[in-house]
């Protein structure tokens, strides 16, 4: 009489040995589900555009030696009247750039616009950096360089004239003194 072998496979007792089971951490296709908001159907959109206006290495020295970080900063604003600004540091660039994202979008203002422009002449001062900035007429454009185009573009301001009115060419600090100017604006 023959006997019949029967194949015996190990039960794995640890958990990271099991095979993943239809239920656990994949679908029944056998494929991992995507992760919150990528490519799913109805999936809600970031309604906020940002844009890195500033990278830098930065290094603390300490006892032990060199420690290197990346500090970014990042404007988000939704092009109809809110725009923040934030700086944040992280251990790698896209860690660096993915806080001060976020930051920027915990820091929102909201800047009254009238026909595309502003509603008048502000100034406004940061540290060492002086901003003015003037409405235009519809269609003379945004005539603006460095931080204060892409704040000004962010926050859906379509016409306006600005000048630098220090020497400051520190972005951080032009950057913050056009935010400054924005919030000063009132309704007349």
């Amino acid at each position: 009489m023959a006997e019949e072998i029967k194949k015996v496979t190990p039960v794995p007792t640890d958990k990271k040995e099991m095979p993943l089971q239809a239920g656990e951490g994949r679908n029944s296709e056998g494929f991992r589900p995507l992760r919150r908001g990528f490519g799913r159907p109805g999936a809600v959109k970031d309604e906020y555009e940002s844009k890195l206006l500033d990278l830098a290495r930065v290094t603390r020295v300490t006892g032990g030696g060199k420690r290197m970080s990346f500090r970014a900063i990042v404007v988000a604003g939704d092009k109809k009247g809110k725009i923040g600004i934030g700086i944040d540091k992280g251990k790698d660039v896209s860690q660096a750039i993915e806080k001060a994202t976020t930051r920027a979008k915990k820091n929102l203002i909201t800047v009254v616009t009238i026909n595309g422009t502003i509603a008048h002449q502000v100034e406004a001062k940061f540290g060492p950096a002086r901003i003015l900035l003037k409405p235009q007429r519809k269609g003379r454009g945004l005539v603006a360089g460095g931080a204060v185009r892409t704040i000004c573009d962010l926050a859906g301001i379509k016409n306006v004239s600005s000048k630098i009115l220090s020497g400051s060419k520190n972005k951080l600090n032009n950057a913050r003194a056009t935010i400054e100017a924005l919030r000063k604006l009132k309704v007349t």
